[in-house]
């Protein structure tokens, strides 16, 4: 593959804020033809047999409308809603959707698609909180099911309609109550009650595929679901493995990739074959995460490189001297040295993955303003971070930060970074959350304004949530382009494609959260006849030109 060099690159775009792509290959529709050849063969990074532009659309404007409304010539099917029955066995799927990953058993026509299940709804869900802030029993056993995760059978009919087939023998779901067992440092260490087996996951946000084809979905605000349920919550803040194709591999939890408000885990690889996770903690002033693993991915190894992610070293990124800081018990004493509360805390590497929010500020690690989503662009390995927002620090409207490792080598320690693309009504857009790319290297991401304040103040720009297109290289560098509108209150989340890039596959998360009486509700969202709630969602998008 021919590749363009940062100096090169750098003559196209410029210099300045404006000039922050630094040294990709195959990003966006303006590219030089001198490199057109080169630009083509970086999609071979996806697998694409063929590709798309992702600026081949007309940009909609912000609305308010409860829909998803999207670009002249696109389309969009209800895929699964809360609520739907997804096998044989009766299984229904679970609440408020996030996270998406698709993977195929017949192309663009047929395949699995992993869903998270982030939250549930006192009010769609129970009804209403209880008066005395107790749930029951069975109330628990319902906010336990309904998050978590679904793995659901989709595929599109002779009439080009996503559906899903309920038939599927591998349907079925993942919940807050089914069994998971704990590795790494932290399995059956006093730090989490001496647990080596512990019960479901929820709160589940991001996530992001294995080298190995699994699938890794990130515990986030896990903090409420395990206060009201009465759970150990040293147990939840993980990063879970899952395989959808095999109910034999046991859900897992990698104890090695630390505890905290996980968004995501994007995997790639170091230049010597280790394997690379790359992780946000989704709060105000919290730090952005990596790991490396000990031992080298051997693609021969197939599911068992799992493995590769029970024992590693983990990093915290110190953005103001561009280093990757090691989270070990080492590093974590030195810097509690004379501190008798803190020394007595951290003993051990598993206090440190338990507690590693705190043992990261403690070693230096940068607090940040919401890393929500990291991903690594698969055409320069820069590695892009989503700071959606921190009203603490005035950064109202967010934005996309990009990390440059070293020798662009994922496995480096040190790295520099640049702003990308900043929020606010200069850019169309505000508080960014989830990232992906396509095959050109667009970026394309989604926002994730509180649903409180949408349309209101500072706001008012912006209408509903959305999803929007970023050029990363050429006149149009950084700039954002809408491509879908989200239902009134609703949050988009966890984009994903085909591997062809017929099909995005698209959660529509949380529509008429702010309704306070079923009679009024703010959204009806997806406007199904039958439902009588708003319903979170997956969509399958089409009408791409390829």
């Amino acid at each position: 593959m021919t590749e363009l060099n940062r100096r090169k690159f750098l003559t196209y775009v410029g210099t300045g804020v404006g000039a922050l792509t630094v040294a990709s290959t195959g990003l966006g529709t303006m590219v030089p033809k001198a490199e057109a050849k080169g630009m083509e063969a970086a999609s071979h990074l996806f697998g694409f047999q063929k590709k798309i532009s992702g600026l081949n659309f007309k940009p909609i404007d912000p609305t308010d409308k409860d829909d998803l409304v999207l670009p002249r010539g696109y389309k969009y099917d209800v895929v699964a809603a809360y609520g739907d029955v997804i096998n044989k066995k009766g299984d229904t799927f679970g609440f408020n959707n996030d996270f998406t990953l698709y993977f195929p058993i017949d192309g663009d026509n047929r395949g699995l698609l992993w869903v998270n299940h982030e939250y549930s709804s006192d009010f769609f869900v129970h009804g209403a909180r209880p008066a005395n802030g107790k749930y029951t029993a069975e109330q628990i056993e319902k906010m336990l099911y309904n998050q978590g995760g679904s793995i659901i059978e989709v595929y599109r009919d002779s009439q080009g309609t996503w559906k899903m087939d309920t038939n599927s023998k591998y349907a079925r779901r993942i919940t807050g109550l089914t069994p998971f067992r704990l590795t790494g440092p932290a399995k059956g260490s006093t730090a989490v009650g001496g647990a080596t087996d512990v019960q479901g996951t929820f709160a589940n946000c991001s996530g992001g595929k294995t080298l190995w084809g699994t699938v890794l979905s990130a515990e986030e605000n896990f903090e409420s679901t395990s206060k009201d349920a009465g759970l150990n919550d040293t147990h939840y803040g993980w990063i879970v493995e899952i395989d959808p194709f095999d109910p034999n591999f046991k859900p897992r939890k990698h104890t090695a990739l630390g505890r905290f408000n996980h968004e995501n885990a994007a995997v790639g690889l170091t230049n010597d074959k280790r394997v690379v996770v790359y992780m946000g903690d989704d709060k105000k002033d919290a730090c952005v995460y990596k790991f490396i693993s000990k031992n080298k991915y051997v693609k021969s190894r197939g599911k068992a490189n799992a493995d590769l992610l029970e024992e590693g070293t983990l990093y915290v990124a110190n953005m103001g001297s561009g280093i990757w800081v090691p989270l070990t018990i080492e590093n974590v004493q030195k810097a509690a040295k004379g501190n008798a509360d803190l020394l007595k805390k951290f003993q051990t590497q598993a206090d440190v993955v338990v507690h590693c929010h705190e043992a990261a500020l403690l070693i230096g690690g940068t607090p940040t303003d919401r890393p929500e989503d990291v991903e690594i662009s698969p055409f320069d390995k820069t590695v892009f971070i989503a700071h959606t927002n921190n009203d603490k620090h005035g950064n109202f409207h967010g934005h996309i930060t990009r990390f440059i490792e070293e020798g662009d080598d994922l496995g480096a320690l040190t790295f520099d970074f640049e702003i990308f693309a900043a929020g606010g009504k200069q850019s169309g857009f505000s508080a960014p959350d989830n990232l992906t790319f396509d095959s050109l290297g667009n970026l394309w991401t989604v926002t994730d304004m509180s649903s409180s304040k949408l349309n209101t103040g500072i706001y008012t720009h912006f209408a509903n949530n959305g999803m929007f297109v970023i050029p990363t290289i050429g006149k149009n560098t950084g700039e954002a382009f809408q491509f879908a509108s989200a239902p009134v209150e609703a949050e988009l989340t966890g984009p994903s494609f085909t591997p062809n890039e017929t099909t995005l596959f698209l959660s529509i998360q949380h529509p008429g959260e702010e309704t306070a009486d079923l009679n009024n509700l703010t959204s009806k969202w997806p406007h199904r006849k039958g439902d009588t709630i708003p319903r979170p969602g997956v969509v399958a998008i089409t009408g791409f030109k390829y």
